[in-house]
């Protein structure tokens, strides 16, 4: 059915404030995978401890309020579509972050359903500052035809035609989304054989934005010789599930200086996971 466009986009969001300490930094970055080489060790170690900038999907999270009937969202077919993130500070090793959520659009694609676009601004709770903007956009498959428009979508990020400057495999563990739940996504289609089946998979999933992790530390190891203060923004379009143990094949577009495309596949099973990829970085 449709959903309920005004109470949706006229939704008041109490800001959201979370404490933090090494102890999670340090199980985010296990759980993104980090800690195989010692150029990441600082991601991993509390002596001169660093911070993954994709932590900030995870911090300050607001309540599960989709789940209100009166929203009209159907959560049965509810997809993360797209993921980004902009640093406008780097996130401190521990400390206290407030977030405030925004509806910024909701788009009718009629019998395709509804996409709805999210931003969160994430702020340092002790002094005011910036910290990290995160977007992201929710595809809800049977929630369209509420007489919205679809003018203003923003475009994917394009991928170069050519071939990749770089192409790099990257080994995910069997247990990993057994140790990224630990940093607060405790969905058990992610651990839950039986429930996993229910919803068509032969097993658990990887969580979406453990792979989002993974690639983004990666790429700063790749680009930004393991230091994550240089990240300026990472985006990428969610398209098909990763399973924990699967060796994610990354390809990378040098666009400028400081600018790069990427494209993330899985080459066993052929299938694109992380598409339409665009990262920005202090380069030197």
């Amino acid at each position: 059915m449709p959903v309920n466009a005004d109470l949706i986009c006229n939704r008041p969001f109490e800001p959201v404030v979370e404490d933090y300490d090494q102890s999670r930094t340090i199980l985010y970055a296990l759980g993104v995978g980090a800690g195989m080489s010692a150029a990441e060790l600082d991601l991993v170690y509390e002596k001169d401890l660093k911070t993954l900038p994709a932590m900030a999907t995870t911090l300050a999270q607001d309540p599960l309020w989709m789940l209100d009937p009166a929203t009209g969202i159907t959560m049965t077919h509810v997809l993360h579509g797209e993921q980004g993130l902009e640093v406008h500070s780097p996130l401190p090793k521990s400390g206290t972050v407030k977030a405030q959520t925004h509806i910024d659009a909701l788009f009718d694609k009629g019998d395709k359903g509804a996409v709805m676009l999210m931003r969160r601004e994430l702020t340092d709770a002790a002094n005011g500052q910036r910290l990290v903007t995160t977007r992201n956009s929710v595809f809800m498959r049977a929630d369209g035809n509420f007489g919205g428009t679809t003018d203003g979508q923003p475009r994917p990020h394009p991928i170069p035609d050519r071939a990749a400057d770089l192409i790099q495999e990257v080994a995910t563990r069997p247990d990993q989304a057994l140790i990224y739940r630990l940093s607060g996504d405790y969905n058990p289609l992610h651990v839950d054989v039986g429930l996993a089946r229910a919803a068509g998979f032969e097993r658990p999933i990887l969580h979406g934005l453990c792979t989002y992790g993974i690639v983004s530390r990666e790429l700063i190891a790749e680009l930004c010789a393991a230091d994550p203060t240089r990240l300026i923004r990472f985006d990428a379009r969610f398209s098909s599930p990763v399973f924990p143990g699967d060796t994610l094949t990354v390809e990378l577009w040098h666009d400028a200086p400081g600018k790069g495309s990427f494209r993330v596949g899985v080459a066993n099973r052929g299938v694109t996971v992380l598409n339409n990829g665009r990262i920005d970085y202090r380069a030197q």
